[in-house]
């Protein structure tokens, strides 16, 4: 990916536009960033930061994006992101994510239910809300970032936590949502801490693709500043 781009707009723009504060609502309108492909996949991530009076948007893609038609001018910020910024080894980060593990899904008699290539059925994702266990998360997603849809591999995630410096956990706070006339919420934490680079290319790419789940909601980009340790 190529452009990081920070929108901010205050709350007033905001209620005059008539814009709710349904995350699922705000993807949408992020899509404005891209007129011209209505009807592609989405490529890109996405965060939202509820400011006191206002709100910041970051939007993290290969293509440029273009100022959207309720974004004010002076809020619209665009950076593109040079090779050289992704190789550094130490970077202080800060990541909104949806921390989750799916639970064990089992039959009538207790037994696990396995698929038919013989892997363990997921079952209902559940929130991660205790300190050690959102911890625990983040060491894992460096490790392994996701499992290969089509190999059934672990991809690693190519970076590991600095245990000498600080990680930061907010606690949970719900995001809600209205999807084809369903709510719903995503369990948001925020991590703040430093890590280190352990694979250049993996870390890229996890970079490119972000951490954990609901990525359509605005959770899993990576903002990055680099660190000297």
């Amino acid at each position: 990916m190529n452009w990081l781009a920070r929108l901010e707009v205050d709350a007033e723009t905001v209620r005059a536009a008539g814009i709710s504060e349904d995350v699922y609502a705000w993807h949408k309108l992020l899509w404005e960033c891209y007129p011209d492909q209505p009807e592609a996949e989405r490529d890109f991530l996405t965060r939202i930061d509820q400011l006191e009076g206002a709100y910041r948007f970051w939007v993290l893609a290969k293509r440029k994006p273009v100022m959207p038609r309720w974004c004010p001018v002076d809020g619209f910020g665009l950076n593109e992101i040079s090779p050289s910024f992704l190789s550094r080894q130490y970077y202080a980060f800060d990541l909104r994510a949806n921390p989750v593990r799916a639970a064990v899904q089992r039959d009538a008699n207790g037994e696990q239910v396995l698929d038919a290539n013989g892997k363990r059925r997921r079952g209902k994702r559940v929130p991660l809300v205790k300190p050690d266990e959102l911890r625990a998360w983040l060491v894992r997603k460096g490790e392994v970032r996701c499992r290969d849809k089509e190999t059934g591999l672990d991809v690693p995630g190519g970076f590991r936590l600095v245990e000498e410096r600080s990680l930061e956990i907010s606690p949970m706070v719900e995001s809600h949502f209205r999807k084809k006339g369903q709510s719903g919420y995503h369990g948001g934490v925020q991590f703040r801490g430093t890590l280190e680079v352990t694979d250049r290319a993996k870390f890229i790419e996890s970079y490119q693709s972000g951490i954990g789940s609901a990525k359509g909601f605005g959770f899993g980009l990576l903002l990055l500043a680099p660190a000297n340790l």
